[in-house]
């Protein structure tokens, strides 16, 4: 297993060196991975414990954005930055468990030899640890979501998800791309398939999103991809 484990953080200090420790646990028989931590213009000790954090751990590498600029733009920058061609991607927070990660890797390789243009395993957290009131809005978000983009994913807001770093560079990049992966992927020409992850309740800090500010941004994002979808044209190229 050749893999970049990618991690976009803001304003999660307490909660990196457990994560980096996970990951690497559950890198051990990876071939060649680096883990690439991105700090969005973290504002509280973020910074100080990734700099310490890179003479704890020799596969750690770190990247930072001056001021914040979101967590697409955070992905964005890891994987521009990852040296293997497959990346894994998780949310900062320690709601993803690493332990998956294997997993998603094996999914994607084998069933690529039954599938030729699956491009990304999408982790889906059929049992989540989150407040009644998360649970429910994003249910909904994803119902509406699946219904209008047909992308046919339970949960495409899972942080967890393993994909080629080629096809992910071919999508059209903007603010909150993140959200859309599965549909973009599947307007590139690639597949897409969901496999069941584990989710944990958050132990330390506090979510960086707002209910409000998510379904606003939500809103406008869905319809723009809508737009992008209905706009794309896919050649059958032949010399």
């Amino acid at each position: 297993m050749d893999i970049s484990v990618v991690v976009p953080v803001h304003n999660e200090a307490g909660n990196i060196i457990s994560l980096i420790e996970e990951i690497n646990a559950a890198m051990q028989h990876a071939k060649n991975y680096e883990i690439i931590y991105v700090n969005d213009g973290s504002t509280d000790e973020t910074e100080t414990v990734l700099t310490q954090a890179l003479s704890k751990f020799d596969k750690l590498r770190v990247i930072r954005h001056r001021y914040s600029c979101g967590q697409s733009t955070a992905i964005y920058t890891g994987i521009r930055s990852a040296k293997y061609d497959c990346i894994a991607t998780l949310d900062g927070d320690g709601q993803n468990d690493p332990a998956d990660i294997p997993h998603l890797y094996e999914v994607l390789i084998n069933q690529k030899q039954q599938i030729a243009n699956l491009a990304m395993v999408a982790g889906w957290r059929n049992k989540r640890h989150d407040s009644a009131w998360r649970l429910f809005s994003s249910k909904i978000a994803n119902a509406v979501r699946s219904r209008l983009l047909g992308d046919n994913t339970p949960d495409t807001g899972c942080g967890l998800k393993v994909f080629f770093r080629e096809k992910f560079l071919e999508l059209p990049y903007f603010d909150h791309m993140h959200r859309f992966l599965p549909a973009l992927i599947l307007r590139a020409g690639g597949q897409v398939i969901s496999e069941p992850v584990s989710h944990r309740a958050r132990i330390i800090g506090s979510s960086n999103y707002g209910t409000l500010d998510r379904l606003w941004a939500g809103i406008i994002d869905l319809v723009g991809v809508i737009w992008l979808i209905k706009r794309a044209k896919r050649a059958e190229v032949i010399e």
